[in-house]
């Protein structure tokens, strides 16, 4: 830092690379205490970054550096945390099995459905079916065709994304 602040541009560079790899795993662990998501902590480095840059002129150079350094970062991340409130942050994977599956609102809809669904094959159409149609969990599903969640997941998704490649061909028609 006495360097950068003499003017050594590249001193200065790797002062901030270094600080960033720091600052980085002290955010997370920051974060991770408290049980908030990571998403906010690249930019509470980035604030932390330039609250350096704009006040390193505040810096005693007889002081050591590193508490002046934590300083700061613990201020970033209070007032980062302060910001996001009180939320609670679930992955949208567990919200939905705790979703109900919407009731078909007529059989004409339902025998739609079950024709674009036919158009899947195997365990793809299996799953299609399950949840989208049936309304049973991801969760269920897994357990009964043996099978893990996420890979429960992967397949809805490919089959949902065929279904509309489907619906698409039969709009063109």
């Amino acid at each position: 830092m006495r360097a950068a602040i003499e003017g050594d541009e590249a001193a200065y560079r790797r002062l901030l690379e270094s600080l960033s790899h720091s600052l980085r795993a002290a955010t997370r662990r920051g974060f991770a205490q408290v049980g908030a998501a990571l998403n906010d902590v690249e930019d509470v480095v980035q604030e932390t970054l330039l609250a350096i840059h704009l006040k390193r002129h505040t810096w005693d150079s007889d002081q050591p550096l590193g508490p002046w350094v934590r300083a700061i970062a613990r201020h970033k991340l209070i007032d980062a945390l302060r910001r996001r409130g009180r939320r609670i942050e679930v992955p949208i994977e567990f919200v939905m099995d705790t979703l109900p599956a919407e009731e078909a609102r007529s059989d004409l809809d339902r025998q739609d459905a079950e024709r674009l669904v036919n158009g899947l094959r195997g365990r793809q159409q299996a799953i299609v079916r399950s949840i989208s149609i049936e309304g049973q969990s991801i969760r269920d599903v897994a357990q009964r065709m043996e099978m893990n969640e996420g890979a429960v997941r992967v397949a809805l998704h490919r089959g949902l994304k065929a279904l509309a490649a489907i619906h698409q061909k039969a709009d063109g028609e």
